[in-house]
């Protein structure tokens, strides 16, 4: 159990880079066996996910290896198929070495995935886009079967824009015969990240980001080297704590146009906000104005996984603040923790109403999740005296050495 401490009050100042992207790194883990080579990543944040995504590779048979940032993969010695039940249920995102296994071995054979709870994630939408490359999966006991003795090439048409079965969908289709287009795909940015990857890999990819993705094998080249992109999620949290504590913060290697929606929010609330290449500096007095209506979305629109750290930011701001969750059921599980702080959060079927109040004051919290922790730590900042806050492990999951990060620009921080 990690024990999170904060002593609120203290504003940030200062400069910070920002992690390698997490919801990059896990699909090109997975795509790294598509072949029998080996894979060089750099930027590679130390994460617990990631951990568990290395666990899957080893147990596969590939040799992986971290060195700080830097990750080394081969592949060329994998010998299973399968994933055991432990090792899913320690991430959502293990569900994504379905589409790999599938075309590197023509069988994947897993369990439902596991990580945060928030609520239904139904993994329907990846093994229907499976089943049209020509897959058979069969559903057991709690054990989920993909076999093809041959995938072909078709169109994939994607009810909803799910970025699960956009990523396995890609990777599947990378050994199918012929071409593969996706309709309706996920257009995060981690699409864009795993497209450019498999075009690394020697695969002929293109169209994400716009919905329409095609998808044509090539053969492999030898060896890939790839950087992974700054995490916009990591981004948006660092972004959201300055603007909760005040000061002045300048986010460095980061992208502004894939965390755009939570600055705009940001600047409507009445931080300052300066964007050049590759940096963005948010300038705040630690009392804000409320803004809204805030509604998640699909990329482009306002992300999920930002709306947890976003809300603890407003908790003082002046006035009233509605914030509608159209994703995740179970996505305002925080809320009940950061009542704890004195903040004034009415529920209204899957919307929060969030009322400023003048103080916050410290308090035990427990984290609920990857997100929700976050997002109570950046309350903490702001709150008067200290904060506790119990966790499972959830928080570093998705930050890389936070308390560092937090204490370096001068935040009262612990991590015990």
């Amino acid at each position: 159990m990690d024990h999170w401490t904060v002593r609120g009050g203290r504003k940030l100042y200062g400069a910070c880079r920002v992690q390698g992207s997490k919801n990059a790194s896990l699909p090109i883990l997975a795509a790294s066996v598509l072949a029998g080579t080996e894979t060089e990543l750099t930027n590679v944040p130390r994460l617990k996910d990631i951990d568990a995504a290395l666990r899957i590779l080893r147990h596969l048979g590939c040799r992986a290896e971290q060195e700080g940032n830097d990750l080394y993969i081969d592949a060329r010695g994998l010998v299973r198929s399968a994933v055991p039940h432990a090792l899913m249920l320690e991430m959502r995102s293990s569900v994504i070495f379905m589409g790999a296994l599938l075309a590197r071995c023509g069988e994947a054979r897993l369990s439902p995935p596991g990580g945060c709870q928030l609520g239904k994630r139904p993994i329907d939408l990846h093994l229907a886009a499976l089943r049209q490359l020509g897959a058979e999966v069969t559903e057991r006991e709690g054990e989920i079967l993909c076999r093809a003795s041959k995938l072909r090439g078709t169109t994939i048409r994607l009810p909803f824009p799910s970025v699960g079965a956009t990523e396995n969908a890609m990777l599947a289709a990378t050994a199918a015969e012929g071409e593969t287009v996706i309709e309706g795909a996920a257009r995060e940015p981690e699409i864009r990240a795993l497209q450019d990857f498999l075009n690394a890999m020697g695969c002929f990819v293109h169209g994400a980001g716009s919905g329409h993705i095609v998808i044509t094998p090539r053969r492999a080249r030898s060896s890939t080297e790839f950087r992974i992109q700054p995490d916009r999620i990591a981004a948006s949290t660092l972004a959201c704590a300055a603007a909760a504590a005040g000061g002045e913060l300048t986010l460095l290697d980061t992208e502004s146009a894939h965390f755009s929606t939570v600055l705009h929010f940001l600047k409507q609330a009445g931080c300052a906000i300066m964007t050049k290449q590759r940096c963005v500096t948010v300038r705040s007095s630690g009392r804000l104005r409320a803004v809204g209506p805030i509604t998640t979305e699909p990329y482009p629109g306002f992300p999920t996984d930002a709306q947890p750290v976003l809300m603890a930011a407003l908790l003082r701001a002046e006035g009233v603040t509605r914030i509608r969750e159209t994703i995740f059921e179970n996505r305002f599980r925080q809320v009940p923790e950061l009542r704890k702080l004195g903040a004034d959060i009415a529920m209204e079927g899957q919307s929060a109403v969030i009322r400023g109040v003048e103080r916050l004051h410290g308090a035990s919290l427990t984290a609920t999740d990857l997100r929700g922790g976050a997002a109570m730590l950046v309350a903490g900042l702001a709150a008067e005296g200290e904060t506790r806050v119990e966790d499972e492990g959830h928080i570093a999951r998705g930050y890389e050495s936070f308390d560092r990060v937090l204490s370096d620009l001068g935040a009262d921080v612990r991590l015990n």
